[in-house]
């Protein structure tokens, strides 16, 4: 495991100068197949990290993309909220560099899924249909235009948790959308869990930890096993050719 300077499109490109990201691999001589994985709010911090070993344990390539490459969460936080609202802008060519990234690697096969949590899923959601072959969303926000959003994505699944208060609703909404723009998909959502749930751990300054338990925040060892699970068989189903499927 190791942190990969991306190089990035570059600020005259709309990307950030200073693109990096840490990168998982499996064991093995590979190729394997590659995921860009885009953080929570917090960042690309230690359980972004886990959630990318996990991902390479099972198989896959996977670059964890520091949104906050070119100044840290206090600077960049606004402008990266700014473009999931706008659906363009410095984000969105990030991720494109990351999957380049990825694809040019001599370990990559070509194949690129994309992964996120909570921001990361509203990003991943809106990445779906730009040159991704699967994608996976873990309680993501969803777009204001849900459905024009989605047209041409890639296969997707999804997961959501019944008692996450800040997003009331929308693994139903996601499922109808998707099945207007004829999507494939696989969305669920778990009764016991909230938002955050696939989680090993709570995060977040301490003092708030109270209110965002409140608020339905944060891990829950019950439905994050099935999760997990939905999530690497439907990489597996999409990302691997025949002759490298397990």
């Amino acid at each position: 495991m190791t942190y990969a300077d991306l190089g990035g499109p570059g600020e005259s490109a709309g990307g950030s100068k200073n693109l990096r990201g840490y990168l998982a691999t499996p064991s093995g001589p590979g190729p394997f197949p590659g995921v860009v994985m885009i953080h929570e709010a917090f960042g690309l911090n230690d359980q972004i990290r886990r959630h990318a070993d996990r991902l390479a344990a099972a198989g896959y390539l996977t670059l964890a993309v520091d949104l906050y490459s070119d100044g840290g969460p206090r600077r960049c936080l606004v402008g990266t909220m700014k473009s999931m609202i706008t659906g363009e802008g410095r984000v969105f060519a990030d991720i494109a560099a990351a999957r380049s990234w990825l694809q040019a690697s001599p370990v990559c096969t070509g194949r690129t899924g994309v992964i996120g949590f909570c921001m990361g899923g509203g990003f991943a959601l809106l990445a779906a249909n730009d040159g991704f072959d699967a994608a996976s969303v873990n309680y993501g926000r969803l777009p204001r235009d849900l459905e024009p959003a989605l047209r041409g994505a890639c296969p997707l699944v999804a997961n959501y948790g019944a008692r996450d208060r800040t997003l009331r609703g929308a693994a139903a909404r996601l499922e109808a959308a998707l099945d207007a723009v004829d999507v494939e998909h696989d969305v669920r959502e778990f009764p016991t869990a909230g938002h955050s749930f696939l989680n090993d751990q709570e995060e977040g300054p301490r003092a708030l930890r109270p209110l965002t338990r409140v608020m339905g925040i944060g891990p829950d060892p019950a439905a994050a096993p099935e999760a997990w699970r939905r999530i690497e068989e439907h990489f597996a189903k999409h990302l691997r050719s025949p002759s490298i499927a397990p």
